[in-house]
Parts: structure tokens; sequence; C-alpha cells
């Protein structure tokens, strides 16, 4: 059973801004931003697009192109809310484990692609050099996500106790 706990709103909402904010900073777009901080930041994780636009004070149009957004980068899911014709959107516990997996995995598919350019830009050109490189990343990254994202899970556990 979740425990409610009673929050200055206000406060929330100034978290919610200041996080999303921060997001912005980094490239997602604003209101993406801002939704996918709500879901952060509320005890299950999971609004409708009516709270989500209660919540932020927008429109639900500005919610249904930010969760369309959120879902394509595979942050947010969409689930159907039970019993009911809703939609409820919900953001996982472990939506940063979730979040770098995938980014894993889009880095792998690079690959090929790379290669191609190795061989078509030369690789004894400075823009080949520059290509194998990056694919010499990829790969480095790639070879130690597993054990970086192993050695999370065991750190998680010790500090929340899971």
């Amino acid at each position: 059973m979740t425990q409610v706990t009673e929050r200055d709103q206000q406060a929330v909402l100034r978290f919610i801004e200041r996080f999303a904010a921060a997001f912005a900073e980094t490239g997602m777009p604003r209101m993406p931003a801002r939704v996918f901080v709500a879901l952060l930041a509320d005890d299950e994780g999971t609004l409708t697009a009516a709270e989500l636009a209660d919540l932020l004070q927008v429109s639900p149009a500005a919610i249904s192109g930010a969760v369309r957004y959120l879902t394509q980068v595979n942050v947010v899911s969409r689930e159907r809310e039970s019993g009911s014709r809703r939609d409820v959107f919900r953001v996982y516990d472990d939506v940063w484990y979730e979040a770098i997996f995938r980014r894993d995995q889009m880095m792998a598919r690079w690959g090929g692609p790379l290669k191609e350019g190795i061989g078509v830009l030369g690789e004894d050109t400075p823009a080949g050099r520059r290509i194998a490189e990056t694919l010499a990343f990829f790969e480095f990254v790639h070879a130690e996500l597993p054990g970086l994202l192993d050695r999370w899970r065991t750190h998680r556990d010790k500090l929340f106790n899971s």
C-alpha cells in the first residue's frame, strides 16, 4: 500500500518547473520535459492527460504532443486505465536504466553505417579517422554498459533495500 504524503503543491510545481528547465537546457522540448518531471514527481508515476493538463495548467493538445514525444523516446508508456476508456501515462521506477539500455541499442545500430562511412571517407583521412573514433567509442560503450548497468542494480539495491 502506497503511503500518501501531504505536500506543498506550490513547492512541487516549482520543482517540476526547475527540473523541467534543466532538461530543456539539454535539448528536451519544454512541454515534454514538464510532463516527464510531473510523472516522476507523482507517487504512483501515472497520470491521465486531464490530470497532467490540470497540474501544469496547459491545454489537452499540449499534453497530447508532449506524451507523443515521450513515448517515441521510450521514457513514458501509454496504458489503458483499468475499467475505463481513459489512457494513463506512466514513467517506470527504472526509467533511467531503460533509457540508457535503449541508447545502447541505438548506438549498436549505428555500427554498420559508421563502418560504411569509414570505407567511403577513407580510413586514413581526417574525416575517416573521426568516424572510426566515433565507432570505437560506441563499441567501447556497448561493451562496457552491461557491466555498468549490473553494478548500478547492485548499488541501487544496497541504497534502497530493493
